[in-house]
């Protein structure tokens, strides 16, 4: 039978300014560890650090732009388009744009603290 989620949890977001994380499935929300699925909103100028996590991250960008350093490079990714990024591959997201960023993020597995594997500052 379906599973309604009726709310999401909201989760401490890494990076300056502070973005908004609500975890629709994942860990903290459901106990899912299979994969999670969040709302993202980020402030223009925020930045986290860079990562080279041990899971698979596949972004739909609702509103604004999203911009995701890599090894080779960078790429902008603009409301409408979605990125994948492989897991054991170092990124780093911000949102440079004037209007920040609205999107969806999809973890595979589910995102975990400890398998980001965060940059030190």
């Amino acid at each position: 039978m379906p599973r309604l989620i009726e709310t999401a949890s909201r989760v401490t977001a890494a990076g300056s300014p502070p973005k908004t994380i609500d975890e629709y499935v994942g860990r903290v929300n459901t106990g899912t560890d299979a994969v999670s699925i969040a709302h993202m909103r980020s402030p223009s100028g925020w930045a986290e650090p860079g990562q080279t996590p041990e899971f698979d991250e596949y972004t739909l960008v609702l509103r604004g732009e999203l911009r995701v350093e890599h090894a080779a490079g960078e790429l902008t990714v603009p409301a409408g388009s979605a990125v994948h990024t492989a897991a054991g591959e170092w990124v780093r997201y911000s949102s440079p744009g004037a209007e920040g960023a609205e999107y969806v993020a999809v973890c595979l597995p589910a995102f975990d603290i400890g398998a980001a594997h965060r940059d030190q500052d």
